[in-house]
């Protein structure tokens, strides 16, 4: 009661403080940004602002919004009904600054400074350029509910903290990541291509259109170019030749991964121009442009990195420079990239995820030799994080590893108890999900299986033999 009887005393001098305060414009400019706020609309429409952007704004947008839900919910929905508060009182304030239309539910605490506080603080753990502008705002709209008289300066404080900490609680079921990979591997030595001399590229028109090949012809003059067909390794082998020094590719992770295995086998350096719709495995290895590629080729710079591979039935090999996938997997991938431009990455995973194993048939498979009944199987190249959720992005690209997570089918209420995991962040201590770090795995299943790798569908089996293949492939400008 005594700590109660402080804060009161406090609030009614801040209170006062308040509004001793005379200047028209900056009660008008209070009054508009407060009403602004309501519904949470300023927030939302700032979000819609960031989200135009793709990469950190995009990411930023969505975790703003994420937490501006968990703000809302908690402070206006929980804690108003256990923690009731009287309104301040109008006569407090001169009548130009009050508020009309008075809220009449629990001055404590201030869903407003709430919302504000969750917004600014998921924004800045992704972006903190956007971060530096969204706060003072979040600051203004928070003070301005004390101005116009319907927050004591407490409810605005505890509500304040509430937004923050849901905005940091954000990272618990969506972790910050980095942009790209670490690449522990050393560079190498590999041919300077002089203007694309001895540079075969295949350019992709369904991912990169027209456009696209004429920066590939301005940046490679010399080069061969190649447009696909369809078959791209097909149309990649047939076009080596002697005086043929490097691959390039200029399309997204499907065709990246065609044109990787033909420059494996031949021991040839790959150029990759991103130039699909969300080119994972550029983005991992930090290429972004065009240009930048074309100076490493001149230069002669490039990493080694691994790959992996998988063979169906003892026949040829097929390599993957993301990932591979079996059972319900495949479908989830698709349906997840669909949902990725709109949702964002991990949104995205989660609905697809949901929507997936509600309709998948459990898999009875062995995995090196030990039965398991499970729902889908998923196997990364190298090293994705997180572990305990769905995997967004990779630590590494040279480890030499397979990063092998399932969905298991032998436990009750698997599925529940995985949908569970996934919303509360505990994927890692939950027994319906596995995951582990191989070198290789063979799995083999009682039924004919779809193998999918990269986003691509391949050949049906029953025996699958999944290899890392630690230095594989040299990529320029990594």
């Amino acid at each position: 009661m005594r700590i109660r009887s402080r804060i009161g005393r406090a609030d009614s001098v801040l209170m006062r403080a308040s509004g001793r305060l005379r200047d028209d414009r900056l009660d008008r400019a209070m009054l508009e940004l407060s009403g602004a706020a309501n519904h949470s609309l300023l927030w939302l429409a700032t979000a819609g602002v960031l989200a135009l952007r793709k990469g950190q704004s995009r990411r930023a947008a969505v975790r703003g919004v994420a937490a501006l839900a968990g703000a809302s919910f908690t402070a206006s929905l929980v804690a108003k009904r256990l923690l009731p508060r009287r309104r301040p009182a109008a006569d407090l304030l001169p009548p130009g600054r009050r508020l009309e239309g008075r809220p009449t539910s629990s001055s404590f605490p201030s869903g407003h400074a709430a919302s504000a506080a969750a917004f600014a603080t998921a924004v800045t753990i992704e972006s903190p350029a956007a971060g530096a502008i969204v706060i003072p705002l979040a600051a203004a709209v928070a003070y301005s509910r004390i101005h116009v008289g319907v927050h004591w300066p407490s409810d605005v404080a505890f509500g304040a903290a509430t937004g923050a900490a849901v905005g940091l609680a954000t990272l618990h079921w969506w972790p910050k990541l980095p942009i790209r990979a670490d690449l522990p591997a050393p560079r190498v030595e590999v041919p300077r291509l002089e203007a694309g001399d001895g540079l075969v590229f295949l350019v992709n028109p369904r991912s990169g259109s027209h456009p696209v090949a004429e920066l590939v012809t301005a940046l490679w003059p010399k080069a061969r170019i190649v447009t696909s067909d369809g078959d791209i390794v097909r149309q990649l082998e047939s076009e080596i030749s002697g005086d043929t020094l490097a691959i390039g590719v200029a399309g997204g992770d499907g065709s990246v991964a065609a044109a990787a295995t033909v420059a494996a086998r031949h021991d040839l350096p790959l150029a990759v121009v991103p130039a699909g719709t969300l080119n994972h495995f550029a983005r991992d290895l930090g290429i972004f442009e065009a240009r930048t590629v074309a100076m490493a080729t001149e230069s002669g710079r490039a990493r080694r990195i691994g790959l992996g591979s998988v063979t169906v039935d003892g026949g040829a090999e097929r390599w993957f420079v993301n990932t591979a996938s079996l059972g319900g997997y495949p479908p989830m991938v698709r349906l997840r990239e669909k949902l990725e431009p709109s949702w964002g990455r991990w949104l995205a995973g989660a609905i697809a995820t949901v929507r997936t194993l509600r309709r998948a048939r459990p898999l009875d498979v062995s995995l090196d030799g030990e039965k398991r009944r499970i729902w889908m199987i998923y196997i990364g190249n190298d090293d994705y994080r997180p572990k305990g959720m769905a995997p967004v992005v990779r630590a590494s690209l040279g480890t030499g590893v397979l990063d092998v997570r399932y969905v298991r089918a032998d436990v009750r209420f698997s599925r529940a108890r995985f949908f569970l995991s996934l919303l509360t962040g505990t994927l890692d201590r939950s027994r319906s999900y596995q995951q582990c770090d191989v070198t290789d795995l063979v799995v083999h299943s009682e039924r004919p299986l779809t193998v999918a790798t990269d986003g691509e569908i391949g050949p049906v089996g029953k025996r699958f033999e999944f290899r890392a293949r630690p230095a594989a492939l040299d990529v320029y400008g990594a």
